[in-house]
């Protein structure tokens, strides 16, 4: 990985910081994206440390926010002149029906369009560097939870209705939009020498669900304690698809545990996975 740099979101904590310090390791330089300031310098400086790495510097934004989004992808243009990985892995659950700053459901905000504006707006620029090195990848991170959607897919009617809101099935749309942005984006990329794959990491003890309330907060504490995995364990994936020369050129998977897999049926669809790109384009004005 010398020579490449890899911009990760979520990277302050969990698999997001795992990630960030294996890649470093092996010589790349890496960009933090994290909400919190303080929290994030240090982060970055605990990473500089372990890896003796100095390339690692951070960006700070709310990616739930688009014009937080829009800002980061502008910084990282004003700093760095390449992109070899981004790694699209901030995600959080919520108990109850929040709207972003852009009146758009939080969930389906911070999990859906943070990866999808992201990874437009930098789009030309791992374009450009799978033209000068060779390849370019984007690993999106989704999950199992994507099945609870069920077999009708988005309901894209519903997702800003407060009354049709629930919490698990919520997060699992949102998984969903993270593989039918994959399929769609895996297709638009074709020749372009940029890969794009999903991965469920499985369940994995982080601070994923400390942010919900009453008994769902209880119950993923719970499935964390009994059967979560390592953040080690948890990012062996994602480091794998973000650098591995066996992988180089494929595309358009859902991956877990190392291993290609297929995802629920209606991910397939190609009316959802259009629909959901016309979506996006349409609340965010790119694509």
């Amino acid at each position: 990985m010398q020579g490449k740099r890899a911009l990760i979101t979520g990277a302050t904590d969990g698999i997001g910081k795992q990630a960030a310090l294996e890649i470093a390791s092996m010589g790349a330089a890496v960009t933090l994206v994290g909400r919190n300031e303080a929290k994030t310098r240090a982060v970055c400086g605990e990473l500089q440390k372990q890896t003796g790495n100095p390339d690692i510097n951070w960006l700070l934004g709310d990616l739930s926010s688009m014009d937080a989004v829009r800002r980061i992808a502008g910084e990282f243009r004003e700093r760095h002149d390449r992109l070899d990985v981004l790694l699209n892995n901030a995600g959080a659950s919520f108990s109850s029906y929040y709207e972003s700053v852009d009146g758009i459901e939080m969930t389906i905000a911070l999990n859906h369009f943070s990866y999808y504006l992201l990874t437009n707006l930098l789009l030309d620029m791992l374009v450009d560097t799978a033209a000068a090195s060779g390849e370019a990848r984007i690993v999106n991170v989704s999950s199992s939870a994507h099945k609870s959607a069920g077999s009708d897919g988005m309901h894209f009617d519903a997702l800003n209705d407060p009354s049709q809101f629930k919490p698990f099935p919520a997060y699992g749309r949102s998984k969903l939009a993270n593989l039918l942005f994959t399929y769609e984006l895996d297709l638009r990329l074709a020749g372009t020498g940029v890969s794009v794959n999903a991965v469920n990491p499985g369940l994995v003890n982080t601070s994923i669900g400390d942010n919900m309330s009453g008994w769902i907060r209880h119950f993923f504490k719970l499935m964390k304690i009994v059967m979560g995995q390592t953040p080690k364990k948890g990012a062996e994936t994602l480091v794998y698809l973000a650098t591995a020369p066996e992988v180089a050129g494929i595309s358009g998977k859902y991956w877990a545990f190392l291993q290609q897999h297929d995802s629920s049926d209606i991910s397939y669809d190609r009316e959802q996975q259009r629909k959901l790109w016309q979506y996006s384009a349409a609340a965010s004005g790119v694509g």
